[in-house]
């Protein structure tokens, strides 16, 4: 059947008429207006097509019968087909750091397989964590996935020992005792685990066989040695002078200058050679994680910052596509205006985009960001969504984010550029604070879903967009998500008037179980996807808590009580599995 789009009346006469005449009511049909049985939007179109080439040839027939004629004895079986891309879902938010573990820190080894069997388990289908990226060690964020020193390299802090010992890079001998951590304390972890990590990917260096060949493929492929040789020379720099920040190096290393870049490669060639290894090493494990969710058919939904860190390569090797004077120092850093978490606003202190200098270069900077992100993910959420239509930008030496001013994003260009260069993506558009009219254009004009977050939506009145009755289909809603606090910690803080509001507008009293209600609400949403963070479903208190927006110290170390286990948490698994049934996420 020719694509609907593109079939005109005339065409279709014709061939009718240059047909056989067959002996069923269709010879006697006159020509009719078609009804058009799909009607993709553009960001779905090439999908859509081949799904409506699938319609029936008895869909097809009616479309072309005179009013009055009767149909076929089987119309009644003619009923419409689901479009898988309709399906609605349902996922669960934790970050691999939180996972328990012999090391003081989640990894990429047994525990994340036995999460994915549980979430299959449970019914569920998306995985949401928060970006992978190694967090900056010198920016004073504590683990920060938000902070990080590289947009495209992974965390090796999440490479397991077991894993290695496994590939036979490690001996079991050679792995530490285990340590008895609740918290993540992310430097003890990096003074255990970066020695044998070390270790084992000179190891790998010095083999032959598969495993080095791998390492070889994957060193030369355009796609990984675009960003990684950069990464792996400002790391080697980083590591001989090891200041505060790139803008202290000499002024031959901090522009570029060849025969300084040739200088490190001859000095420090075993130290950027391990820094290849390593990322291979992460990248190999957590291609194993992935694969394994997609077998028990779990989408990985990542996470992507969308602002870098000043100290990292991307900055460092792309001066141009920054906002930065002739020293290389910012003009102005991110941020954004006073909001819930904080009276005078959030400043971040990252650098801006010069987004002018980027669309003259067709934001090929963006497009490989994008192309690694599908490297690593299903689908991803990109934060901060609204600063694509406008930023908020803070002058550099301002000592608080209030004394900023909104300017203009790329806005649609940007995505055009990707779309062109990448094809069709899976985003999710990160769409809180402060939201005006252009975020939530640009926002549909991609065709991309936005979030709603419950915890917000009982402080004000009917309107509140968060509200369940206010939600839209193509729409990802949370109870909470890792700067909120958990369910419980919120509800015992929360004001008497807002719980008050909570209680009418869910129908329960005080003694329910608020974590579970709160659930149920937002699996009961008619939003296509419903993500869940763990500790919602354990029914944990404030020290659960991920992240404290607006505050540097205390975040991100949060990891599942060494007395609960995914083998035993088949009582949580059979209550979300039902609800979701209810609801039709399975």
């Amino acid at each position: 059947m020719a694509a609907l789009g593109s079939l005109s009346f005339s065409s279709l006469a014709s061939s009718l008429s240059s047909s056989p005449k067959p002996s069923s009511f269709l010879a006697t049909a006159t020509l009719r207006p078609l009804v058009f049985l799909c009607t993709p939007s553009a960001a779905k179109m090439s999908a859509a097509s081949a799904s409506c080439s699938s319609v029936s040839g008895n869909a097809a027939a009616s479309a072309v019968a005179s009013v009055g004629q009767d149909l076929p004895d089987d119309y009644e079986e003619w009923t419409p087909k689901p479009d898988p891309r309709d399906r609605r879902r349902a996922g669960v938010l934790l970050h691999p750091t939180s996972f328990r573990g012999p090391y003081g820190i989640g990894d990429f080894g047994a525990e994340a397989f036995r999460f994915i069997d549980w979430l299959h388990q449970a019914g569920c289908s998306v995985w949401q964590v928060l970006p992978l990226v190694p967090p900056g060690r010198k920016a004073n964020e504590e683990g920060s996935p938000y902070s990080g020193q590289d947009a495209n390299c992974g965390n090796t802090l999440l490479i397991s020992l077991e894993e290695l010992v496994k590939d036979g890079l490690l001996a079991k001998a050679e792995l530490p005792q285990p340590i008895d951590a609740e918290r993540v304390n992310f430097a003890a972890v990096a003074d255990l685990k970066d020695p044998l990590i070390a270790k084992a990917a000179e190891r790998l260096i010095q083999s032959d066989g598969e495993l080095k060949s791998q390492l070889e493929n994957f060193h030369k492929d355009p796609s990984i040695s675009s960003w990684l040789e950069d990464a792996a020379y400002f790391a080697a720099i980083d590591d001989s002078l090891n200041t505060f920040s790139w803008y202290l190096w000499p002024e031959s290393l901090k522009n570029r200058h060849l025969a300084a870049l040739e200088e490190i490669y001859q000095s420090k060639k075993d130290f950027i050679d391990l820094f290849i290894a390593q990322q291979f090493l992460f990248q190999r494990q957590w291609q194993k994680v992935r694969n394994y969710a997609q077998m028990k058919g779990i989408s990985i939904m990542g996470d992507m910052p969308i602002y870098v860190g000043y100290h990292s390569a991307d900055v460092w090797a792309n001066k141009k596509h920054f906002l930065l004077n002739r020293r290389g120092f910012p003009l102005e850093v991110s941020g954004v205006p006073p909001d819930a978490f904080s009276e005078t606003g959030q400043l971040w202190g990252s650098p801006l985009y010069d987004w002018k200098a980027m669309e003259k270069d067709g934001f090929s900077w963006w497009i490989h960001r994008i192309q690694r992100a599908r490297d690593l993910y299903d689908e991803f959420r990109i934060d901060h969504f609204r600063g694509f239509a406008g930023f908020w930008a803070v002058p550099s030496e301002a000592k608080v984010a209030m004394d900023g001013r909104w300017k203009v994003g790329p806005g649609k260009s940007l995505f055009d550029a990707i779309f062109r260069s990448v094809g069709n993506i899976n985003i999710i558009a990160e769409d809180l604070g402060v939201i005006t009219e252009d975020v939530v254009q640009l926002r549909k004009s991609i065709g991309a879903p936005g979030m709603a977050v419950l915890q917000f939506g009982f402080g004000s009145d009917a309107k509140n967009p968060h509200l369940p009755h206010n939600h839209e289909r193509n729409q990802v809603v949370y109870t909470g998500t890792h700067d909120n606090d958990t369910i419980r910690g919120w509800w015992d803080t929360l004001k008497n008037e807002e719980k008050s509001n909570v209680m009418k507008y869910l129908s329960i009293s005080e003694e329910d179980d608020i974590s579970w209600k709160l659930i149920q609400a937002a699996l009961s949403s008619v939003t296509q996807t419903a993500v869940i963070p763990l500790q919602d479903i354990l029914r944990l208190g404030v020290s659960a808590r991920m992240n404290i927006p607006a505050t540097q110290f205390g975040n991100w170390s949060w990891r599942i009580p060494s007395s609960t286990s995914f083998d035993h948490l088949e009582t949580e698994a059979t209550k979300l599995r039902d609800l979701l049934s209810t609801y039709g996420r399975l």
